[in-house]
């Protein structure tokens, strides 16, 4: 009788110092939070969001809201320079492509995983070994960006020169996608939804993803998938980040060319980029 006595003595105190531990760490997160959204965002913040071409589709309530979440971003994550200086610019424009993805999603936390932001200066080189058929093969690729765990990767060359004028590419935007991809534990495509929008989700996906796959095989009759490119046929993970590229980037040529996708994009990210002098454009 003593021993089990002692036992639930032992497991209520370990309860109890867990308990104790997560409340605060949960005091002081909130404290820290609620310093850093008491702080103006710096003027010098605000003129490089000016410049920035998908800040400015924002309208005033979001603008409002996502100052809020840059200066959470910028203030809890490390930003770490490559051979090159981090600046208050590389910052926001990072920043602000990360939250704006997160602008409208109700997810528990912002990138909570994420905990080093590593820039180089121009795109990286990357090796890579090959297996096929038992024969090893060594190569190079170029390499603008990468998300792994903890960590997301930017070229500066690449994402400054996406970040201030609309291209079909955004590599901010594409490795901020895997980490929002990797949230539910798997880099299938699919981000954490509810389960009553899960399987329109996968079957939307999926289809556009076989479709493409079966253009590139035959690399002809590109049509409307010009519009997505080759490399997102690579597998699932890397539709999801592409199509993201293509909704906030070129929203008003994937709703024409894909509307089941883009609805199923929209309700995920609800963030409206198409601007009424543009809704009736057709650009690849």
């Amino acid at each position: 009788m003593n021993y089990y006595y002692a036992l639930l003595m032992i497991m209520l105190g370990f309860g109890l110092v867990i308990f104790s531990v997560y409340f605060i760490y949960t005091f002081y997160k909130e404290k820290k939070l609620q310093k850093i959204l008491a702080q103006p965002m710096k003027q010098e913040y605000k003129k490089i969001l000016d410049a920035i071409a998908l800040y400015n589709r924002l309208n005033k309530d979001e603008k409002e809201q996502i100052q809020k979440s840059i200066l959470i971003f910028i203030n809890t994550k490390e930003f770490v320079g490559v051979n090159i200086d981090v600046t208050d610019e590389m910052k926001v424009v990072i920043a602000f492509h990360a939250c704006l993805l997160l602008l409208h999603v109700e997810l528990p936390s912002c990138y909570e995983n994420l905990v080093t932001v590593l820039i180089y200066s121009h795109t990286m080189v990357a090796k890579q070994v090959s297996v096929n058929g038992g024969i090893y093969t060594k190569g190079e690729f170029l390499l603008e960006g990468q998300s792994a765990s903890d960590t997301v990767v930017i070229s500066w060359h690449d994402a400054k020169k996406d970040a201030y004028h609309l291209h079909e590419n955004n590599v901010i935007l594409h490795e901020f996608a895997h980490e929002i991809d990797f949230l539910d534990g798997n880099a299938d495509g699919i981000p954490p939804l509810p389960s009553s929008k899960y399987h329109e989700w996968a079957k939307v996906l999926t289809h556009e993803f076989n479709k493409l796959s079966a253009v590139l095989l035959k690399n002809r009759n590109w049509g409307k998938y010009k519009l997505i490119g080759s490399y997102a046929a690579t597998n699932e993970a890397e539709f999801f980040a592409v199509v993201t590229e293509r909704y906030f980037e070129k929203p008003e040529a994937l709703k024409k060319h894909f509307p089941e996708l883009f609805k199923e994009l929209d309700s995920f990210y609800k963030v409206n980029q198409i601007s009424e002098s543009t809704k009736s454009q057709d650009i690849f």
